[in-house]
């Protein structure tokens, strides 16, 4: 295995590390129903859903609609218009649909753990600055125009919607607006707002965080606060470390790469290159990577992953080119795929930020090399918006496996769809499918926690919750150890499909605009969990069976029930 190191060095571009970056456009619709103790509902979820080996039993003063069916006193209690009591869950537009609560009434213990109180759950809002120059300069790639202050009146109503429909056993959650003081990749910065908030504000939790750094995350985790979504991605052993504190909508680093391993184990290496240009068609395929060099840590982490695709599927990569950021990229990017054509390399396996793939597909055609690219679940690179900014002659050969799923109208489904259902108008900020999850994580659990609310509580409510199961448009989500992942899970994620770029197909991007080039999911969507890769090659392209790039209407098996909104609650 050749290696090709970065010739710039550390390099000093503030654009350096900030290949973790998950959360800076939307690459997670609505995590939909993150059902806490749920046992009802339609037939299809009621039968593949799992209860982990704690048992079924809920903390005092919960109610749920199926234990209440189960034990015959459903009839016996007013679930209020809320619930849709023919189905026994909210009478919301979202599937799956979280499962109906009993109203509460009596004492809830008022001051249970820091920002409770008998009224109140306090939760903070962290905003990146306005003109965070990192964050300016990819807005800027992909047209984003949302001010912190659009975000945070979004997070508002949604917290208004829910409000109205979820149990919070009479509380209240407050949301405390936090401006950074530093920039998304700022240590120092990040360290003292996390303190500030443990020591002035004293929320029991935060939604979000800078996106490149984990000192936010660690530093709220020595206070004992609680977060979600606060961290760039982290090996399963971090989160561990820091429990009960940190938890993540998405893989944890870990979790991703082996299921990347296993789908270029199966579906890539040992089989010839079926899908790039007519100088590799057809020869056995050679692997080579590029992959962001950010830190010792993502070093670490891809080593473990050489390592396992070595010792689990007898495959090796025949060069090995790193980066520190797609700035520095520039100077190198010229010998780097020079390297790799001379060396026979069939097929480029990438693992980056979704910048690169601009500078290293432009100059792999100026080298008249046309490998199969493929494709990791990297931040956004499997995203329409930035797959359009690379060279098109290259991306055409662009396949593998991808976090995201099937996108749809969103005049069907998701958090745009649900927050004009309630409101009657737009939510303020364009880009809310990450704003949804983080704070309807909070509700479902509260409704399974009950009254006495606390980190250790929130724990017991996510890991007992049953597996919410994927559909072709939305994840599969867990928490805790459903004999999924090796070791106990803070991220929630657990699944992948398969995708290839359509460079003639037409449609809208992740903001609305419509163009030419977008994402196909093979086979409709359908969804992977870890182990279930099947071990036969790829067939992408024209041999994709049943390829999606957009649905205009809601798949089959996928129903919305029609409610009329509720008036705010209180």
């Amino acid at each position: 295995m050749k290696t090709m190191e970065d010739p710039q060095g550390s390099g000093s571009s503030p654009l350096r590390k900030w290949g973790p970056l998950i959360a800076v456009v939307a690459v997670i619709a609505v995590v939909v129903g993150l059902l806490v103790s749920r046992g009802g509902g339609d037939d299809t979820s009621a039968s593949t859903t799992t209860t982990p080996s704690g048992g079924t039993d809920l903390p005092e003063g919960v109610v749920s609609f199926s234990a209440a069916k189960a034990d015959g006193t459903v009839d016996d209690i007013d679930w209020g218009k809320r619930c849709d009591t023919d189905t026994g869950v909210l009478a919301i537009p979202i599937f799956p649909a979280p499962e109906c609560y009993k109203p509460f009434t009596g004492d809830n213990g008022g001051e249970t753990t820091v920002g409770v109180t008998a009224d109140t759950i306090k939760l903070v809002v962290y905003l990146p600055q306005e003109n965070d120059p990192i964050l300016s300069f990819i807005y800027k790639q992909v047209g984003n125009t949302d001010t912190p202050t659009q975000l945070f009146e979004s997070y508002q109503g949604y917290n208004e919607l829910l409000a109205t429909y979820y149990e919070t056993y009479g509380r209240k959650v407050e949301l405390v607006r936090y401006d950074a003081t530093g920039n998304i990749q700022d240590e120092v910065a990040a360290t003292a707002d996390a303190e500030t908030i443990a020591r002035d504000i004293k929320p029991f939790a935060v939604l979000g965080g800078p996106s490149l750094t984990e000192a936010f995350g660690d530093t709220l985790a020595a206070n004992k606060i609680t977060c979600v979504s606060c961290t760039p991605g982290q090996p399963g052993q971090w989160y561990l470390d820091r429990a009960p504190y940190i938890w993540d909508i998405q893989k944890n680093t870990d979790q991703n790469l082996q299921m990347v391993a296993e789908y270029l184990g199966k579906r890539v290496a040992h089989h010839p290159a079926a899908y790039g240009g007519d100088a590799v068609k057809g020869k056995d395929r050679k692997l080579g990577l590029i992959a962001l060099s950010s830190s010792p840590q993502s070093d670490e982490m891809r080593q473990k992953f050489l390592d396992d695709l070595k010792k689990n599927y007898d495959t090796e990569f025949a060069q090995v080119a790193t980066y520190t950021d797609p700035v520095a990229l520039a100077g190198q990017a010229g010998e780097t795929m020079a390297k790799m054509k001379s060396d026979g390399i069939t097929s480029v396996v990438f693992i980056g930020d979704p910048l690169a793939p601009q500078t290293l597909t432009k100059n792999a055609t100026e080298q008249g090399f046309f490998p199969e690219w493929i494709v990791t679940g990297s931040a956004l690179v499997d995203t329409t918006i930035f797959a359009r900014t690379y060279d098109q002659s290259q991306w055409a050969h662009a396949f593998g496996p991808s976090n995201l799923f099937a996108r749809s109208s969103g005049n069907l489904t998701g958090p745009t769809f649900l927050y004009k259902w309630f409101f009657g108008k737009n939510p303020p900020a364009e880009q809310v499918a990450l704003l949804l999850p983080n704070l309807q994580l909070f509700y479902a659990a509260f409704q399974g926690i009950g009254p006495n609310l606390s980190p250790e509580m929130l724990r017991e409510a996510l890991f007992r919750a049953p597996i919410v199961k994927s559909t072709v448009l939305t994840p599969q989500i867990s928490w805790g150890d459903h004999d999924i992942w090796p070791t106990t899970d803070y991220a929630g994620l657990d699944d992948q499909t398969e995708i290839f770029w359509n460079p003639t197909a037409t449609g809208p991007d992740e903001l609305g605009k419509d163009g030419t080039g977008m994402w196909a999911y093979v086979d409709g969507g359908k969804r992977y969990l870890p182990g279930q890769w099947p071990d036969s090659a790829a067939k992408v392209f024209a041999d994709a069976p049943d390829p999606v790039t957009f649905y205009t209407q809601l798949p089959e098996g996928i129903t919305l029930p029609t409610y009329e909104p509720l008036k705010p609650a209180g």
